[in-house]
């Protein structure tokens, strides 16, 4: 039974690929007590991610399930390597070495990892689609009044906590359990101004009574920032709320217990949190896995993800043709794939539609100058236009009179010639308005429609919008997890195909 179920195929397909190397950064070279072995640790995470448990649940599941004892090499232990303490430990060195360093360990070892699977699988690596998708911060949405009640109650806290005589007594209040309510919901003979104001005046009391002591402290800086990010001084000196023209943008903080959390309006839903890029192989079969991923605050563009991931790739690569959405479009994107060997096919684009006859009009190589127009004219002059981008050129008249595409041109004539301005980029999007009715085109798109399951499954299977983690860094660890989780999942699927058994148990 053991060596039909899915512990087999993780025990002796996943669990030994991975790479412990890198992480010896995390540990001393001095002699001291042996570490839990890092590769038990990450496939512990990983088996906790496909299996939706918690830290406690794996941690007491190990020691009585065989199948975990095999899927991570530990039959032979007299005793079990994980505690209560291990696996967060390791998660909060990681991430300390993230913040110091800016490397990120637990990425590189997910993306080798998948590709290792994919190979496995012997996935088509030259056909990649690519997705981003919204992940919601595991936090409150909160008021402008609300936010910054929070922030001086926070700060009040840690002063109290501390047994600091500074805090002053009109603000003790802010240190009872009940008063959140209480100033903010049940006292509806204030109204929202009136209480406003008077947090405000709080906020200026409680950060002169802290001065300069309370500088390490998070509670001190989160405050400063909302004060800074939510209001203006008025003519008195006197703070105010500031208003929709004055300077808010995305970055605002949205809750103090996540400081990282962005805002983002998209498709006309609010999100606050953070944003994921997914790069996903697949085969003929569906089969599928997730080799590459990237995440970020939710201000993020999906045109730089693109650029992203485009530069991680090596030079001289083999090719590849890498599907996207329209929110991933443009020129330079495309020419900076195409310099790593990759054709970058978007199924949409943005802007408005040009005429078709720009598609055959020719540039060189950095579009600054214009060979031939769409007749096949080389003109008289080109001069390239930094500003626009664009290159003023000239024709004889009698040449652009008589040419079939003087209507959609629309030249501005002299007395000796006709001249007109395009840029390269009005070219590039004709071809690529020509390429979308293309049957090749058609089938590219059905293949890039297959990466929305990925989407899908990380938000309901593995719960990614309720992450036990806030900011940024802690969550991008989290949502590493539950991408080779997923990964996992998929591979253990194939394998048990392949040699025709159920890896999991059916339920009833």
């Amino acid at each position: 039974m053991l060596e039909r179920s899915w512990a087999k195929y993780f025990a002796d397909h996943i669990f030994p690929e991975i790479d412990e190397a890198p992480f010896s950064v995390l540990y001393s070279d001095r002699p001291s007590r042996h570490n839990t072995p890092v590769n038990v640790i990450i496939g512990a995470l990983i088996l906790k991610e496909i299996f939706g448990l918690t830290d406690e649940e794996i941690v007491e599941t190990l020691p009585f399930d065989i199948r975990y004892q095999y899927a991570l090499h530990t039959t032979s232990f007299e005793e079990q390597p994980l505690n209560d303490r291990t696996l967060g430990r390791f998660r909060a060195r990681c991430c300390a070495y993230e913040e110091m360093t800016g490397i990120d360990l637990i990425h590189d070892c997910i993306v080798k990892l998948s590709s290792s699977m994919a190979a496995m699988m012997k996935l088509n690596t030259g056909m990649r689609r690519m997705d981003s998708l919204m992940v919601a911060s595991n936090i409150k949405k909160m008021s402008r009044l609300e936010l910054l009640y929070t922030s001086v109650a926070n700060l009040a806290r840690r002063m109290k906590k501390l047994e600091d005589p500074a805090l002053p007594e009109r603000l003790f209040h802010y240190t009872q359990e009940d008063d959140h309510n209480k100033v903010l919901y049940h006292n509806r003979s204030e109204d929202t101004d009136s209480k406003t104001e008077q947090v405000l005046k709080d906020a200026a009391l409680i950060l002169s009574a802290c001065g300069s002591r309370y500088d390490e402290y998070s509670e001190y800086q989160l405050l400063i920032r909302a004060i800074k990010e939510q209001t203006k001084s008025d003519a008195n000196g006197n703070l105010t709320l500031k208003g929709k023209h004055d300077g808010m943008d995305s970055n605002t903080m949205q809750n103090p217990a996540d400081p990282d959390a962005t805002y983002r309006k998209k498709s006309g839903e609010e999100h606050r949190g953070y944003i994921a890029n997914v790069v996903e192989v697949t085969d003929d079969h569906h089969n599928s896995i997730t080799v590459d991923y990237q995440y970020e605050k939710n201000n993020y563009s999906d045109s730089q993800f693109l650029k992203d991931y485009i530069e991680r790739q090596p030079e001289g690569g083999s090719p590849a043709v890498l599907t996207t959405d329209g929110g991933y479009c443009g020129m330079e994107n495309y020419q900076l794939a195409k310099s790593k060997n990759i054709t970058l096919v978007t199924t949409d684009l943005k802007g408005a539609e040009v005429s078709d006859h720009w598609a055959d009009f020719e540039f060189n190589e950095d579009g600054t100058k214009l060979l031939r127009c769409a007749a096949g004219h080389e003109p008289k002059s080109s001069v390239y236009d930094k500003n626009t981008q664009k290159c003023k050129v000239s024709f004889p008249l009698n040449v652009c009179r008589n040419c079939p595409y003087h209507d959609q041109c629309h030249p501005t004539e002299h007395k000796r010639v006709a001249t007109i301005k395009v840029a390269m980029r009005t070219a590039f999007h004709a071809k690529q308005q020509r390429f979308l009715q293309t049957d090749e085109f058609h089938k590219l798109a059905r293949f890039r429609n297959g990466i929305e399951t990925v989407p899908a499954a990380l938000r309901k299977r593995h719960r990614i919008d309720k992450m036990p983690a806030r900011g940024y860094i802690k969550t991008k660890l989290f949502f590493g997890f539950k991408v080779a989780g997923m990964n996992a999942r998929k591979l253990i699927r194939y394998l048990s195909s392949q040699a025709k058994v159920t890896p999991y148990p059916q339920r009833a």
